[in-house]
């Protein structure tokens, strides 16, 4: 399960119409939420459209995805007959197409695997509330269970940490590095509402950090990619690349929320970012990779699916697994769908 982007510049409007009309998006009656949705579209349209026009006229997230499935069926060689669908959220192929594969395929057992390591109402939930509509439409009965989330994963931190080490070599030549460990940012109205997001995000960072093992390391979050009026969590990570240029600290810039390379890496990161530093001063600006088809990576999903198998075959007919590296959130944090389910 990935969010999905546009696969043309027609595709843009489109792509962000599902995106706004999303209940998990935009908090709203379904009529208000559909004309709201439609009035940002059509808003934000020629913006975006110039945007992906940077990236050749198309999101390249499906291809991406696409590697990262063909990578864990191949991880997932042993287990018996495998088939990976993809379901993105609000472009094709989505939760109806991947469903229709999933039932023509006839499996024994479901394992839902988002690539949001970290949960959120506003992508996770999302994403499993529209793949059981469409399961239940095309009548698949089979056992599922879901990876609710993996901050954690030894594999995901391991790859995290083997991109960033060779940049911090390399910016320390101008200088002591700064690591700026950057997620998509969310409504700070959604978090008080009991979102694990930001918890979650920050003890990615913390294990990252620690697998690093350089005491020193000058480090902090950030949060990126804001849309609208509201208040959303902080420090941006604008604000931070101009905080090291008034520093004087070379920065290397990771993302840890997206695990595939989009508009928001793509352009947000590489172009905008990187054109902020310059013009601030920054000595040095290295923008680390996503994670994409990274040996470790690929691993720690493929352990997330064998722990969801073993738990349906032990007989656990819970709806959602907390796997390898996932965490139960501490109370502050109700809408973790964990805590909800009492595990």
């Amino acid at each position: 399960m990935n969010l999905g982007g546009p696969d043309s510049l027609d595709a843009v409007e489109p792509f962000l119409r599902n995106l706004f009309r999303d209940p998990a998006i935009i908090r709203a009656p379904a009529p208000v939420r559909h004309l709201l949705g439609r009035w940002i579209a059509r808003r934000r349209g020629p913006e975006a459209r110039e945007i992906y026009r940077t990236l050749g006229g198309r999101s390249p997230l499906l291809e991406e995805t696409q590697a990262q499935a063909a990578a864990l069926k191949a991880a997932l060689a042993d287990v018996g007959a495998v088939e990976v669908a993809l379901a993105m959220r609000y472009w094709h192929p989505m939760s109806e197409a991947a469903a229709h594969t999933v039932a023509a395929f006839g499996p024994d057992q479901v394992v839902l695997v988002p690539l949001y390591p970290q949960f959120s109402t506003t992508t996770t939930a999302s994403s499993l509330a529209a793949w059981d509509a469409a399961a239940t439409a095309a009548g698949i009965a089979a056992p599922t269970r879901a990876v609710c989330c993996y901050p954690q994963a030894e594999g995901l931190i391991e790859a995290h940490a083997a991109l960033i080490a060779p940049l911090l070599d390399a910016a320390a030549e101008a200088g002591t590095p700064r690591l700026l460990l950057s997620a998509h940012g969310l409504p700070r109205s959604v978090v008080a509402r009991g979102d694990p997001y930001q918890w979650q995000v920050e003890e990615t960072a913390r294990r990252i950090v620690d697998r690093l093992g350089r005491p020193e390391l000058d480090w902090r979050v950030c949060y990126q990619s804001k849309v609208g009026p509201l208040a959303w969590l902080e420090p941006a990570t604008a604000d931070e690349i101009e905080r090291a240029g008034r520093d004087g600290a070379p920065v290397v810039l990771a993302p840890v929320a997206f695990v595939s390379e989009h508009s928001e890496t793509l352009v947000e990161l590489d172009l905008t970012c990187r054109k902020l530093a310059e013009r601030v001063g920054v000595p040095a600006y290295h923008r680390v990779p996503a994670l994409g088809t990274q040996e470790a990576f690929i691993a720690a999903l493929a352990g997330l699916v064998r722990d969801a198998l073993k738990a349906m075959d032990a007989g656990d007919g819970a709806r959602l697994g907390a796997g390898a590296g996932a965490l139960l959130c501490p109370a502050a944090h109700g809408a973790c769908p964990l805590a909800a389910q009492g595990a």
